[in-house]
């Protein structure tokens, strides 16, 4: 008889089923080893015969060896190997050598101008991520690298974006959004109750796994490197969620700082997995109560220490006017929880935003909406006029739309002129997924027709989207995100005969 290899670690999950929390645990116990290192389940659920080996196939991890002794199971799991983490050839080397130029603390609120002039330049939030710091993200991630370390690597991460932006002229800064795994399942890492798994783990939930590991490959979606936030017990707020990012990055810069954070909807129906949230909130109305609460103690503190824009992304909101029609399932965070009606929805959406946001000033908030931005193939987007959601969009409580305009995706700009007049208009004027560098005639022109269209006062500038939406799978390099930059910032300097 052939003896079972020695585990590098072992937990008994007594009698819970895959549904009820153990493939979770089993999740929590991996992430500590090293790939290639081996795992002891023990057991004593009979459902977890057939669903533990099918878990192990659709994940990549593999199932050593079985054994059964009366009612007692022993299973052992090999952690996947290592995925190699590339990017794209022209990103941070990972050599390079980063900044040490110490933060200045001398930069209080008092001395930075947080009102945006006409045609102001930003990005949307993130910015490609060195190879080294994804390392270290991904060690901190799987309990590896101790909090104080990842700290320092990803300080050196944000000098570099803020260096870059700096260099391409941008009015308002953003930290990169370098300490994030992504730009929405982050928050799994700093609220209490939460717990990130990679999405592939959750493939045994949903209703048809093989099929939709198969979309999944297809969408070009690193399943096993993006993660999604799972509801272990009531949310919390331990600390804050951005100040770090927004604290570090003024001190960077005397030019203003925005924060984006995921919007409450977005929130909602990340966590409304009712797979594996049903057991601690009644419904997700309870969820988002909760979340809301959240947020707005962020958002409190976020314009009190200077915020010159807080940003939420809600980029479900079109998944829920154009997802309906899509051909197959369009990757999106969010878009696994169920589909229900879709005006109800956005009334619920706009509800949540307006929980979140009053009483506060609405010239320092705006609202970011786009059709995905998890590849480079245009093709597996969701695609449609803003036109289905002008009421929706005019109904929230924010100062700013920044919004996704650059493709022919997102329809007409004409249409948006129906949004309230005292609302300010973000355009997105370059294509982050695109490797071109867009002429800075391509941009003046798209510049003019918002000018025309809004008024100069109203018109901000921004790309459609972020550079990096998931820390894996950036859309462009540092260098042609810092040149699309700059060409939106040469092109605004034009509009405005600063020539």
């Amino acid at each position: 008889m052939q003896h079972p290899p020695t585990p590098h670690a072992s937990f008994n999950g007594g009698n819970l089923d895959c549904g009820s929390g153990l493939l979770l645990l089993i999740r929590q116990h991996l992430d500590r080893l090293l790939p290639g290192q081996l795992l002891e389940v023990i057991s004593t659920e009979v459902s977890v015969d057939e669903d533990l080996p099918a878990w192990c196939r659709l994940t990549g991890n593999e199932l050593v060896s079985k054994v059964r002794t009366g009612q007692e199971r022993r299973f052992i799991i090999r952690k996947l190997p290592g995925v190699a983490r590339h990017t794209p050839s022209e990103m941070w080397d990972a050599s390079a050598p980063t900044s040490t130029t110490a933060p200045r603390s001398d930069l209080g609120q008092s001395s930075r101008d947080i009102a945006l002039p006409p045609l102001a330049v930003m990005g949307i939030g993130s910015w490609p991520r060195p190879v080294w710091l994804l390392r270290a993200l991904h060690e901190r991630l799987e309990g590896r690298l101790s909090e104080t370390d990842f700290e320092q690597t990803a300080d050196d991460a944000v000098r570099l974006a803020v260096q870059a932006q700096e260099r391409a002229g941008v009015d308002v800064l953003t930290d990169g959004e370098q300490r994030r795994d992504s730009y929405a399942s982050f928050v799994a890492m700093r609220l209490g109750g939460c717990q990130l798994v990679p999405i592939v783990d959750l493939l045994p939930y949903v209703e048809d796994p093989e099929r939709f590991a198969e979309e999944l490959r297809a969408l070009d979606v690193p399943a096993q490197e993006i993660r999604q936030p799972v509801v272990r017990s009531r949310l919390r707020r331990i600390d804050s969620l951005t100040g770090k990012e927004l604290a570090f990055a003024q001190a960077l810069s005397h030019k203003p700082v925005k924060i984006a954070l995921p919007g409450p909807y977005l929130l909602t129906r990340l966590l409304s997995l009712d797979c594996v949230s049903d057991r601690v909130y009644a419904d997700r109305q309870e969820l988002a109560a909760d979340l809301v609460a959240i947020l707005r103690e962020e958002l409190a503190s976020l314009l009190e220490c200077g915020a010159a824009i807080v940003q939420f992304d809600e980029p479900v909101l079109t998944e829920i006017v154009f997802g309906q029609a899509a051909r197959s399932r369009s990757f999106m965070c969010g878009a696994l929880a169920a589909r229900r009606d879709p005006h109800a929805e956005l009334a619920f959406a706009v509800s949540l935003l307006n929980q979140v946001v009053t009483g506060f000033p609405r010239e320092r908030l705006a609202i970011h909406v786009c059709r995905g931005n998890w590849s480079r193939d245009e093709a597996v987007a969701l695609r449609g006029s803003y036109e289905p959601l002008l009421e929706t969009l005019a109904s929230i409580e924010v100062g700013a739309y920044l919004l996704e305009l650059c493709t022919p995706r997102a329809g007409e700009m004409e249409v948006l002129r129906d949004l309230p007049a005292d609302r300010r208009i973000g355009v997105g004027v370059v294509n982050p997924k695109s490797e071109r560098v867009e002429p800075v005639d391509e941009i003046v022109a798209r510049i003019e027709r918002a000018i025309t269209l809004f008024g100069g006062d109203r018109v901000l500038l921004h790309p459609d989207c972020g550079f990096a939406t998931f820390a894996d799978s950036p859309v462009a390099s540092a260098p042609l995100a810092e040149a699309k930059l700059a060409a939106v910032v040469q092109a605004a300097a034009r509009c405005r005969g600063l020539d």
